[in-house]
């Protein structure tokens, strides 16, 4: 919620600011709403301005002449709205936050509290520990001379302090499938499966570690589950593993919006975490009905339910609501953003539909984006040169500030009134102001992923309201 209501603060200031700047400037509707949409990056809204300003009740001439000059002062904000986003966050914000080793150092200890390791989530690249290891020993020492069961054995390994579980066990040339009543003797084999904190160490007092390829050939199951049940939501890792339906089964992650949280005894579960179970197939199935849902990776997009999205936006955004003569739209373009939200929150409680796989999005997103800006651009490039000559290089030096000034508001209420971790500061600012190009250059400046923990809220808060404001613009300079 605190970085709900910064976004919310910071969105309000990337509104006011463009907005004082175009009346002080005597800009027309067209020209600040270009001044809006550049300074803020944020290209939608000059489809919702356009939309708002044909429903205005001026001239067709002022109409035409206003739409206009949105795309040229947007073309000519928009050059430091990025760029400048970008510089203005990675090297100036880190010195007003203490300096840029100081941020380093603390995006570290940000890093070793979460257990992140972003790197090897990356294509191309793999964890070198595996956290779940399955791991064969030879039964040898007296402890289990007269036989103790295989529940005995967990039961043991529990007290004292390690999750371990007994998946095969080889007597003789037979290999058996663990009953908890089962007696191990001396001179079986047995196979133990857990996290890889927990296994190690376990030889010196089992036996010695055998390398037998037959006992270990079998099939081990991950499987990413979606916490839905309200029964564990809350619980801790500890708790968790108490349970009947956990057991055999290690959890290997857990991704919470999209970061990876560490798995600790008392990390807490919430709804909606993305937890990755491993053991044998019946257990991990068996735990995984019990958590919720279980979320297997495809390739298939659910165009239904994409296009019921767009559908229903569509409509909506279509509506027009009449305050005191003035009209009120989202416009199409606002209308699918709110169904979008709307639908990626119905996907998070009820993930059995709605699934789109990650390159799916991100086709659809920067594809569709640039088609999007190359049209605009090929509609105005006849009137470029002279909008330019227009609005002159002032509206240059007044993009700057419209972009500046708010960048700079975000900084001062993250170390100030909000006092977030300097990594959230950054991450933050840069949300809320939807500027992805800022992230990465932040990311690479501070040599860190952790200010991607405070972009995707305010992301989300951030281009809903600069969307909406493209409209509220309008009708505050009409």
């Amino acid at each position: 919620m605190p970085q709900v209501l910064f976004a919310v603060l910071m969105c309000i200031a990337c509104l006011l600011v463009p907005f004082a700047l175009a009346k002080i400037m005597g800009y027309n509707i067209g020209e600040a709403a270009g001044l809006l949409a550049g300074s803020q990056t944020i290209s939608a809204v000059i489809g919702v301005a356009d939309d708002t300003i044909n429903q205005l009740s001026i001239s067709a001439t002022d109409k035409t002449a206003n739409i206009n000059i949105i795309p040229v002062a947007y073309a000519v904000t928009y050059i430091f709205g990025t760029a400048g986003s970008a510089w203005l966050l990675s090297s100036i914000g880190p010195k007003m936050l203490g300096g840029i080793d100081y941020v380093r150092k603390a995006c570290k200890e940000l890093e070793a509290q979460m257990g992140t390791n972003d790197e090897a989530n990356q294509p191309g690249f793999m964890p070198a520990s595996q956290l779940v290891l399955f791991r064969a020993f030879k039964v040898e020492n007296k402890w289990f001379e007269g036989g103790k069961s295989v529940s005995e054995l967990e039961k043991y390994i529990e007290e004292e302090g390690k999750t371990l579980f007994v998946e095969r066990i080889r007597r003789d040339k037979e290999i058996k499938d663990p009953a908890p009543d089962f007696l191990l003797q001396p001179g079986d084999e047995v196979v133990l499966s857990g996290r890889r904190e927990n296994v190690i160490g376990e030889e010196y007092w089992i036996g010695e570690e055998v390398n037998d390829s037959e006992i270990l050939n079998f099939p081990a199951e991950v499987l990413p589950v979606m916490i839905t049940k309200k029964t564990y939501a809350g619980s801790t890792i500890n708790q968790l593993k108490k349970q009947d339906s956990m057991h055999g089964v290690s959890v290997k992650s857990i991704t919470r919006a999209g970061v990876a949280i560490p798995v600790l005894g008392e990390t807490k579960l919430d709804a909606g975490d993305m937890v990755e179970v491993v053991g044998m197939k019946k257990d991990v199935e068996k735990a995984a009905a019990a958590l919720g849902y279980i979320d297997r990776p495809t390739n298939q997009t659910d165009m239904i339910f994409v296009g019921l999205g767009i559908l229903l936006g569509g409509i909506v955004g279509a509506l027009t609501l009449r305050i005191g003569g003035i009209p009120i739209s989202l416009s199409t373009s606002g209308g699918a953003l709110i169904a979008g939200l709307v639908f990626g929150w119905l996907r998070s409680q009820h993930p059995t539909f709605g699934r789109i796989p990650e390159p799916a999005i991100w086709i659809l997103n920067n594809v569709g984006l640039n088609m999007f800006i190359a049209v605009v651009g090929i509609t105005a490039g006849p009137s470029f040169v002279t909008g330019f000559k227009q609005v002159g290089i002032s509206l240059f030096i007044v993009g700057t500030l419209a972009t500046a000034i708010p960048l700079i508001i975000g900084l001062l209420m993250g170390k100030y009134l909000f006092k977030f971790h300097p990594a959230l500061i950054l991450g933050c600012t840069a949300g809320a102001r939807t500027t992805t190009a800022a992230l990465g250059a932040i990311q690479d400046e501070v040599q860190s992923q952790t200010p991607s923990l405070g972009y995707t809220i305010t992301y989300a808060i951030g281009n809903t309201l600069l969307i909406i404001w493209g409209v509220v613009i309008v009708l505050l300079m009409s």
